[in-house]
C-alpha cells in the first residue's frame, strides 16, 4: 500500500471511529433515558400512545438495543449488525413518532431520527474501521 493510500485509510478509520462514538453515545443516552427516566412502563405507555405494535415488547427491545447497541458502536463490536438494527429502529421511530411532524426536531420532527438512521446505515455499510474490537478480533484470527 502506498503512503497516500495508507494516509487515506488512516483518515477514514479515524472518521469511522468518531462517527461510531458520536452515534453510539446518542443511542446509549436515549436507551438509558428510556430505562432510568421513563422506566419500562413509561416507555411502553408512550409507545402504546404512538400506536407502536406490542408496546411492552417494543419498548423493552428498543431500550436494550439502544443501550447495548450504543455501547457496541462505541467499542466497535458487530458494527454492521448493530448499524442495521439501528436503521430498523429509526424507521420505526420515523413511522410511529415523527413522520407527521415535519423535519424540525423542535416540532417533534424527524431530523434526529433521519441523521441517526443515515449514520447507522453508513456504519452498517462500511463496518467498524481499523480502530475497533471488530478489527482487533480479525487481526487475532488471522
Amino acid at each position: 500500500m502506498t503512503t497516500t493510500a495508507q494516509n487515506r485509510s488512516a483518515v477514514q478509520s479515524v472518521g469511522i471511529l468518531l462517527a461510531r462514538i458520536g452515534i453510539g453515545v446518542v443511542f446509549l443516552a436515549h436507551g438509558l433515558q428510556k430505562l432510568r427516566v421513563w422506566g419500562q412502563d413509561g416507555t411502553a405507555a408512550a409507545f402504546e400512545g404512538m400506536g407502536v405494535p406490542a408496546p411492552s415488547v417494543s419498548a423493552f427491545l428498543a431500550t436494550w438495543l439502544e443501550i447495548v447497541g450504543g455501547a457496541a458502536l462505541i467499542l466497535g463490536v458487530l458494527v454492521p449488525v448493530v448499524g442495521a438494527l439501528f436503521v430498523l429502529d429509526m424507521i420505526g421511530a420515523f413511522l410511529y413518532a415523527h413522520a407527521d411532524s415535519g423535519i424540525w426536531i423542535a416540532d417533534g420532527g424527524y431530523e434526529l431520527v433521519l441523521a441517526l438512521g443515515a449514520g447507522s446505515l453508513l456504519l452498517a455499510s462500511v463496518g467498524a474501521g481499523a480502530f475497533s474490537v471488530d478489527a482487533l478480533l480479525r487481526r487475532i484470527r488471522s
